[in-house]
């Protein structure tokens, strides 16, 4: 007994002391702030200050024995930071988006849905719609056909087969900016004596006929060819999702198969394949999402070229560029609202099978 009230009392002092350092700190910090040289760094120190008050709370908290209040106790802080940095400023940029806020000078004066009328009379928003759209269906269907043959390709228990798996994961590490520059390079327009990348290599060997614009071609088969960084990238990343799904099916459903007399092919085709749907299902909803939003990958291949011109670049150049918030604001809804069409729905059906498991 002795020991535990000892230990109570330790732990009651451990919280009073974490909790009072963490109100001193805010209140003067709040009072002087906190700078070094030309920079300051208050803000950061009161988020430690809070976080070493929180962590005082969550001390008594465990003195309680209890599971569930403790879970809660820990999951509180990231909830109100959700709630305050995606669910506080997507509830900001609606309330922007209908405003009439144009210019550096705030201007919330409700206007309804002026933002959105005016972007679908817009010619270049349906440009936008346009590549985003030619891109998406081509980015998720190469990704998917090369990731699930290099899957298939793997599966054969081939030698090295750790090694071709960081090969084709490798390109994931790379930065949509740093391979966007590089593409550019390689899939560059430019002709006589600036001619480099895949042009000069096609040049070189006698096979001019390959020369392309690539991706100044014209609308919208331009955008194709932005696609292949993408799938570049990307592959690797459906190819690890469905060979994961591959390995995951029993040995013994396919011995059972080959028992029956069926053929390697028709075990792929008629057992696997059809087992890998949630797979697939995945894939197309994590691929699809990141399509929608691309924006780095684009940029970096061909600047602000209108021909490659997608949400993403609109809504930057609007905002930033045109200082007109209030439209930026409504194009960024909008790729929200294309996004959740695509991932909501997954998540529920995600919902309902766990329940139904």
């Amino acid at each position: 007994m002795t020991q535990n009230s000892t230990l109570r009392l330790q732990k009651v002092g451990l919280a009073l002391a974490l909790m009072i350092a963490g109100i001193v700190s805010i209140i003067l910090l709040a009072r002087n702030g906190l700078k070094f040289g030309q920079r300051d760094f208050t803000s950061i120190a009161i988020l430690l200050s809070g976080i070493v008050f929180y962590a005082g709370i969550i001390v008594i908290i465990n003195m309680f024995e209890n599971e569930t209040l403790l879970s809660v106790a820990l999951l509180t802080p990231s909830i109100i930071a959700v709630g305050i940095f995606v669910y506080g400023f997507i509830g900001w940029s609606i309330r922007v988006s209908l405003s009439q806020w144009k210019g550096l000078i705030p201007d919330y004066t409700f206007v309804g849905l002026k933002q959105y009328i005016g972007l679908f009379h817009d010619p270049r928003f349906a440009i936008d719609v346009r590549n985003t759209a030619v891109f998406t269906v081509a980015f998720i269907s190469l990704c998917i056909l090369i990731g699930l043959g290099l899957a298939i390709l793997l599966d054969q228990k081939l030698k090295g087969e750790a090694l071709f798996r960081g090969i084709f994961l490798f390109p994931m590490s790379i930065s949509f900016i740093a391979s966007g520059v590089v593409w550019g390079w390689l899939m560059s327009p430019a002709e006589g004596n600036r001619i480099t990348g895949f042009n000069l290599i096609f040049q070189k060997l006698g096979l001019d006929f390959l020369v392309s614009q690539w991706y100044t071609t014209p609308m919208p088969w331009g955008m194709v060819f932005t696609v292949i960084p993408a799938v570049w990238q990307l592959s690797g990343f459906a190819m690890a999702l469905y060979l994961g799904g591959i390995r995951s099916i029993p040995e013994e459903v396919r011995e059972a198969a080959r028992v029956d007399g069926a053929s390697e092919f028709e075990i792929y085709r008629y057992i696997i394949l059809p087992m890998l749907q949630p797979v697939t299902l995945s894939a197309v909803i994590i691929l699809g999402h990141m399509s929608l939003k691309i924006f780095d990958l684009i940029v970096a291949i061909g600047k602000k070229d209108l021909r490659l011109d997608v949400p993403g670049i609109y809504m930057w150049t609007t905002t930033f560029d045109g200082t007109n918030y209030a439209q930026g604001a409504a194009i960024g809804i909008l790729m929200l609202i294309s996004v959740a069409v695509l991932v909501v729905p997954y998540l529920i059906y995600s919902m309902r099978t766990e329940a139904e498991l």
